[in-house]
C-alpha cells in the first residue's frame, strides 16, 4: 500500500466527514478508497460508448409547458429499440416524474437520456447506468433463466443494425 498525502479545503473536508459518519466508516482512508474506486469505475464505464448498459432515466417535468409531452412521447417513439419501460408519478398540480428503464449501448443510452433530460420544461433529471457483462443479444434468445425472449421484426432488425 502506498501512503499519499492530499489537501483538502475546509468544506471538503466536512463534506467527507458528514460521509464517514453516515457510512460508518472507520477512518477517513477507507473513505477516500471507496470514493476513489467508486470514481474509477463510473470513469471507465463512461470511456466505452460501446459498453452495453441497462439504465434507468429519471426526471421530473412540468406537464403545463406547451408540447412537452407529446415532444417526450415522440423521443421515446424514435428511440424505441433503447426504451424497456416506463413509469409516470404524478407528484402534484403541476408535476410529473418518469422513471425510464433503457438498455443499449451506452453513448447511445447517455445521448438519449441528456437529450431527454434538456428538453425545455424538464426540471431534474439523472441517468444511472450500469454495465453488462456479457454483449446484448438480439432476436429470440434462450438463455440461463429457461425461456425465449421475442421481439418485433423492426426491434430486431434496429438491433442488428448496431
Amino acid at each position: 500500500m502506498q501512503r499519499v498525502t492530499i489537501t483538502l479545503d475546509d468544506e471538503l473536508m466536512d463534506e467527507l466527514d458528514k460521509i464517514i459518519e453516515s457510512r460508518g466508516y472507520q477512518n477517513r482512508s477507507e473513505a477516500i478508497r471507496d470514493l476513489a474506486r467508486s470514481g474509477i469505475l463510473q470513469a471507465a464505464e463512461e470511456a466505452d460508448p460501446k459498453q452495453d448498459c441497462i439504465a434507468a432515466v429519471v426526471y421530473v417535468y412540468d406537464h403545463a409547458v406547451r408540447e412537452l409531452s407529446k415532444r417526450l412521447t415522440q423521443n421515446f417513439h424514435d428511440h424505441s429499440e433503447l426504451s424497456l419501460s416506463s413509469m409516470h408519478v404524478h407528484l402534484d398540480h403541476d408535476q410529473c416524474m418518469e422513471i425510464t428503464v433503457l438498455k443499449g449501448k451506452r453513448g447511445k443510452v447517455q445521448h438519449f437520456a441528456e437529450h431527454l433530460i434538456a428538453e425545455r420544461g424538464v426540471r431534474h433529471g439523472r441517468l444511472v447506468a450500469v454495465p453488462l457483462d456479457a454483449p446484448l443479444k438480439g432476436g429470440d434468445q434462450e438463455h440461463d433463466h429457461g425461456h425465449a425472449h421475442g421481439r418485433s421484426s423492426a426491434r430486431a432488425k434496429a438491433r442488428a443494425d448496431d
